[in-house]
């Protein structure tokens, strides 16, 4: 008897469905902490490399190259500045054309062509002058033309490395979370903590390791790390490609505040009746396309009432095409162009009380430095502190303090008192006060150690002071401070008085701030100079104990006091705070509860702030 093999349909089997093929590997969605460890690596050995240069650059030129203290003032200030100023540019090309990744790809690689060509200075004898001098002779050999061609062609490699790195980083690391849910804000706020631990690290590493080893043992050796940590960081970053999310440039707002200040001014005899409302060209929000980027709407406000003449129709024939689009974004421009310049304006008084407090600040990075050279560093017999960990004492400060307010101060003052925390913490206003108060502190107690110093090596007739290099600490502890209490506030005060959308222009202005007090300290020496050059000049020259340094930092304090009576008579009423949504006074910044403009879907025109 022939067996059936095939079941017949009454089998319960044969009712039973097809065994499914196996479920394909679900592929890991991009960003997330799968694109920040790499990103986090590239920024901790980037960190590392460049910390490590600008830590002792100072000491590098007056030992290696034998520049006099007017010059090698100059050259650090005007770098430093130059460094600043690109980060504008990096974030005009970032949001413009390239994006954030390639930005930031290639800011990596032309900072290791700088640090490349700096260690090169320090490992080919013949591109430094011939002996370095330490500033005890007055015949010190100068470098040639060329030799000063190739540091200042490395130093401007560097600069434009950090126009592409600085504006790009945090931002790039910040696309990698939805922000939309909570659980992507919750992971973007850790995401800054790790980031400044990394930082952190990197930047004790810098200033202990590195700096001893270009100070004590090799510079060849110490710039040679620095060199093969970004060639580290570029490798970390590029392992990362396939966990990245790549935002797509949405256009720079610095051309729309250029076309704004334009259309304003071509429009500035336009008058507007008190009891009319202006027709303003205010077109609903076009949808970007891309899911993960916010579309903000910002609201009409009453203040800087001069740029709304930018937004104002006179005549739609001339003005319009047949979509109602402008004809020419050079003489109308929509309301919101206007807000986002009147953004920018908005936060200027307090951007120039940040470059007073700055201006102090940068002085410990040049003539800081120089004092402790011309101190007793020695600690027991053979070691001998290196002037760049000077600044680690500005890092304790800073980091000591904001221990002791969030840690100590805080849970203290709320349990003793019916106040919440958010009404205990200092306002904006008494910390930029208080680190303005710091700042003039510190150029008076500098002022007074370096007269000591000078006494002292005058009267023991040496080049060396035998005054220990101990009493910098408190300038360089009042230096943390002052960046603790000014520096996070001002930069804080930036960032909440910015739309989510303008975050990057926030760090941008931030950053120029910096440059904008680099230029100026510059020129503030050499007016100095200019006026003082004689037998007992304030500045200038390798030996200090032919100076009178302590004039020049009671100068800059003098400064400080001024910087503080114009923000308390002036900028400080820009600061406002405790304002409800939609209050406006039509003079200062606008203080929301919650400082960012409603996400606003494109589709509804009616979902304003």
């Amino acid at each position: 008897m022939e067996m059936n093999v095939y079941k017949s349909s009454s089998s319960p089997e044969a009712h039973q469905d097809p065994p499914k093929p196996p479920r394909p590997a679900r592929k890991k969605s991009p960003g997330g902490w799968r694109a920040i460890k790499y990103i986090l690596g590239n920024e901790s050995f980037e960190k590392l490399a460049s910390m490590s240069l600008i830590a002792n650059m100072t000491v590098y030129l007056t030992t290696k190259y034998n520049l006099s203290g007017i010059f090698m003032v100059n050259v650090v200030n005007i770098w430093n500045g130059s460094s600043n100023v690109a980060s504008l540019a990096g974030a005009f090309v970032s949001d413009t054309y390239l994006g954030r990744f390639r930005t930031l790809l290639f800011g990596c690689f032309s900072s290791l062509l700088g640090m490349g060509t700096i260690a090169l200075t320090a490992s080919i004898h013949q591109l430094r002058p011939s002996h370095g001098c330490h500033g005890q002779s007055q015949d010190c050999p100068q470098p040639n033309s060329w030799q000063l061609a190739i540091l200042f062609m490395g130093l401007g490699l560097l600069s434009i490395g950090a126009g592409g790195i600085r504006p790009c980083n945090i931002a790039f690391g910040a696309d990698q979370f939805d922000t939309r849910t909570a659980k992507g804000r919750a992971q973007l706020e850790s995401f800054f903590n790790w980031w400044y631990f990394s930082f952190t690290v990197a930047l004790v590493i810098a200033l202990t390791g590195v700096v001893y080893i270009q100070t004590n043992i090799s510079w060849a050796v110490g710039f040679g790390i620095p060199t093969a940590c970004l060639a580290f960081s570029i490798t970390i970053f590029l392992l990362g490609q396939h966990a990245y999310i790549y935002m797509k440039p949405q256009g720079s707002i610095f051309s729309d505040v250029a076309k704004v200040i334009i259309a304003a001014c071509r429009k500035s005899r336009v008058r507007v009746a008190p009891d009319s409302e202006p027709n303003f060209y205010d077109p609903p929000l076009v949808d970007n396309g891309c899911e993960r980027q916010v579309v903000i709407k910002y609201p009409h406000t009453n203040r800087f009432k001069f740029l709304d003449r930018a937004a104002i129709i006179t005549n739609p024939n001339q003005e319009l095409d047949d979509l109602c689009k402008p004809k020419s974004g050079w003489r109308l421009c929509s309301l919101q162009q206007v807000e986002q310049l009147k953004f920018l304006v908005a936060i200027l008084p307090v951007w120039v009380t940040a470059i007073g407090t700055f201006i102090t600040m940068d002085q410990m990075n040049t003539f800081g430095v120089l004092q402790a050279l011309q101190m007793d560093r020695s600690i027991g017999p053979k070691f001998h502190f290196p002037p760049g960990w000077m600044n680690i004492t500005s890092m304790l400060a800073l980091a000591t303090w904001i221990f002791t307010y969030e840690r100590i101060y805080l849970p203290l003052a709320k349990k003793f008192s019916r106040s919440s925390s958010t009404d205990l913490r200092f306002t904006m206003q008494q910390r930029i006060n208080t680190g303005i108060v710091l700042s003039i502190l510190t150029m008076l107690v500098s002022g007074i150690v370096e007269e000591h110093r000078r006494k002292s090596a005058l009267k023991h007739g040496s080049y060396i002071s035998p005054t220990s290099f101990s009493l910098l600490l408190p300038q360089y502890f009042l230096t943390g401070l002052t960046e603790s209490f000014s520096a996070v506030a001002i930069m804080e005060f930036f960032t909440m008085q910015m739309p989510e959308s303008m975050r990057t222009v926030a760090g941008a202005v931030f950053f120029l701030s910096l440059s904008v007090s680099n230029y100026l300290g510059s020129f503030i020496v050499n007016m100095v100079h200019k006026a003082t050059e004689g037998k007992s000049p304030w500045v200038g020259g390798h030996d200090l104990n032919k100076n009178k340094l302590d004039c020049y930092y009671y100068i800059i304090a003098g400064l400080g006091a001024l910087n503080l009576v114009y923000f308390n008579l002036f900028a400080r009423h820009y600061v406002l705070v405790g304002k409800k949504p939609g209050h406006d006074s039509g003079k200062g910044v606008v203080q929301l509860e919650n400082p960012n403009p409603i996400a606003r879907d494109s589709s509804n025109d009616e979902n304003k702030v």
